[in-house]
């Protein structure tokens, strides 16, 4: 059988929600059987330096000295965001039929596409090269990991759940709940979160269970009383 192969990314962004501008994004290719076999972490510098005032009104501002003493120390490889994309393309390429995923596709995805309209002026549009298939793993965790009783009494018993009574669902109850650690703290940069995503992706494979892989933005929805 053909061996399967998965790009994780994550990105980090400024501006609103609905108009995100990247200026971290961290990505790891692994096979179905959770090997590693690429790993980067970018920042992009069109936002990250061009855009000082903005990054300054990014949701995680804070963590800009962070950022700072690690490029320093040549944990992130700064980039434009046009060099960052022609990295990921190019190791797309090598691994034919891969499939991109994050959690939360939507957001991921959206950010990219509107960042590189924004820095081309409408140029180009679409980040993923045409025909990319794109799981999204949030999706796929809300199947086939939270709606386990034991996850919904892990929830019940850390108080991971919403003022209106819901369960929640994000990467970071998740991993906590897969790690066996309720007091896991996700760190919000590109390529951290997406080894704790990659994580929960192999752990949705091996349920061995039909899964819709796709994006569904209402996917939380899901273990609400099932």
């Amino acid at each position: 059988m053909k061996k399967q192969y998965y790009l994780v990314l994550d990105v980090e962004t400024a501006n609103s929600t609905d108009d995100a501008l990247v200026y971290d994004i961290g990505y790891s290719v692994r096979d179905r059987q959770n090997n590693e076999y690429d790993r980067k972490s970018f920042i992009v510098s069109d936002i990250f330096h061009d855009e000082a005032e903005l990054m300054k009104s990014a949701y995680y501002a804070k963590k800009i000295p962070q950022y700072l003493e690690g490029i320093g120390k040549g944990e992130f490889k700064v980039v434009s965001f046009y060099e960052m994309r022609q990295e990921i393309v190019k190791v797309m390429k090598q691994f034919p039929g891969i499939k991109v995923c994050a959690y939360n596709a939507h957001f991921d995805t959206t950010a990219l596409n509107k960042t590189y309209r924004w820095l081309t002026k409408s140029k180009y549009r679409w980040f993923l090269p045409y025909g990319t298939e794109i799981y999204d793993i949030w999706h796929m965790a809300c199947q086939v990991i939270c709606t386990m009783k034991s996850y919904k009494q892990y929830c019940y018993d850390n108080k991971l759940v919403s003022s209106a009574g819901n369960i929640k669902t994000s990467a970071e109850a998740v991993f906590g709940f897969i790690s066996k650690n309720p007091d896991f703290d996700e760190k919000h940069t590109g390529l951290q979160d997406v080894l704790i995503e990659a994580e929960i992706l192999n752990q949705c494979f091996r349920k061995h269970k039909k899964m819709n892989k796709g994006i569904n933005r209402l996917c939380w929805r899901i273990p609400q009383g099932a």
